[in-house]
């Protein structure tokens, strides 16, 4: 099996290439690896969200270098639209009976890019375009992993599943992983929260490994350990992935450190690289929210 597919546009003029890259930036898209050599300019863009659409046209409706299909198609018109580019084939919208828009339009050095996407109004039953998350690719952010020494023979499998989560979602292992190694678990939430203070990393993961024994020693720990992770992430506002087993017997952890219920690790990964770019789709989210707000109320008091 293809563990990832790339699809590539190519420009019609280096000109082309610079405004496309502008324009999919503005448009909300992070960019990635860019490159340059004798034979062509490149660049990645990673959007929030990605699908791979397949068409076959039963009649003739354009041959764009690019057919870019977006949550909200009334806006990238306008920002198109302002930077005067020339605009054709605008194909429904924005009244609020069209369920759909399409456009087209034409980069000065002769790139086609035509437009299309669903409509975003009211009561629409399908609720996408509203729904803030995360995106799996953890290219570009980095990671603490604390991990307790004590119960070694798992926590060091359950750490092998975090590597292996963080590195297959795009994070680099020698640059963009720092793992802390702690005595026991109950010393994880002080050495995460010293991890998040620093300001260094998106998401800290929190590894361990918890057997219940014939003492309360064991309902202590698993209270003041989930509690101080918990605490460090709301205070701190780094997100924290909890990766630490609670289990009865030694044969449950087995199980959940790679045996018969997965690699709670390698799950723990995933949900920190989800968080870390769940937080930044909200910081911006936030943010374009108050610059839209404050363009409506000057606009607002230009009008009296």
């Amino acid at each position: 099996m293809i563990k990832w597919v790339e699809l590539t546009v190519v420009t019609k003029s280096p000109a082309d290439f610079k405004l496309l890259k502008d324009l999919l930036a503005s448009l909300g898209l992070r960019q990635g690896y860019a490159a340059e050599n004798a034979n062509r300019q490149s660049a990645e863009f990673f959007p929030s969200r990605l699908k791979l659409g397949v068409t076959s046209k039963r009649k003739q409706w354009g041959n764009a270098d690019l057919y870019l299909t977006v949550s909200d198609p009334d806006s990238t018109f306008e920002l198109v639209r302002s930077r005067k580019w020339e605009i054709h084939q605008d194909h429904s919208g924005p009244e609020q009976s069209h369920l759909g828009r399409s456009f087209s339009f034409k980069l000065p050095g002769g790139t086609q890019v035509t437009v299309l996407g669903p409509l975003v109004t009211e009561g629409v039953a399908d609720a996408d375009h509203l729904v803030l998350e995360g995106s799996m690719l953890a290219a570009g952010k980095r990671f603490a992993v604390v991990v307790s020494r004590f119960n070694s023979f798992i926590t060091e499998r359950l750490l092998a599943g975090t590597l292996d989560g963080l590195v297959r979602s795009g994070a680099k292992l020698d640059q963009d992983i720092a793992i802390v190694r702690v005595p026991g678990a109950f010393e994880i939430p002080s050495a995460a929260r010293t991890l998040a203070e620093s300001r260094k990393y998106d998401a800290i993961v929190c590894i361990g490994c918890l057997l219940r024994g014939d003492t309360a020693h064991y309902d202590v720990i698993v209270n003041e350990v989930t509690r101080g992770v918990g605490q460090s992430a709301q205070e701190t506002g780094v997100p924290h992935a909890f990766g630490v087993l609670t289990c009865d017997t030694l044969e449950q952890a087995i199980d959940r450190a790679g045996l018969k219920m997965g690699n709670k690790g390698f799950e723990a990964a995933l949900a920190a690289v989800e968080m870390a770019n769940l937080k930044k789709a909200v910081v911006g989210h936030s943010s374009r929210a108050a610059g839209n707000n404050k363009a409506k109320t000057v606009k607002s008091k230009r009008k009296r």
